[in-house]
């Protein structure tokens, strides 16, 4: 899932800079520039929004912000798939049931189990990448 959220961006001394989202409680971070406190800001909310969704947790609405200078507003975009796919790599087992005789004549022709059903997996739910 994609999401969007105002985030609060404070210069700091040195040129990095603090971010913040008020909408994730919590949710803040720091980057070395404007460029890499963006990026780390959309990595933390993609951490904090992916465990809320396992988790069963309400999504925060994004709300409107009003800062002062020196701070400034933007705008982060988080994807909790992107994130599962780069952090949730464990594999999980599965027990499942097919006739013997299916059995029988996929283990003849060398038929990698695994694979076949994460490749039917990936087919029936319409997901492209790896």
């Amino acid at each position: 899932m994609k999401y969007t959220y105002p985030a609060i961006l404070t210069p700091l001394d040195g040129g990095e800079y603090d971010i913040q989202i008020p909408d994730l409680p919590g949710c803040r971070t720091c980057g070395t520039d404007l460029y890499d406190a963006i990026r780390m800001a959309g990595d933390a909310a993609a951490m904090w929004l992916w465990d809320a969704e396992n988790h069963g947790e309400a999504i925060p609405e994004p709300t409107t912000l009003h800062v002062k200078e020196p701070q400034q507003t933007t705008f982060i975009i988080a994807d909790t798939e992107e994130y599962r796919r780069k952090y949730e790599t464990r594999t999980v087992k599965k027990t499942l049931s097919i006739p013997g005789w299916l059995n029988v004549k996929a283990e003849q022709a060398g038929v990698n189990f695994s694979q076949l059903l994460q490749d039917a997996l990936k087919s029936h739910l319409h997901i492209d990448h790896p």
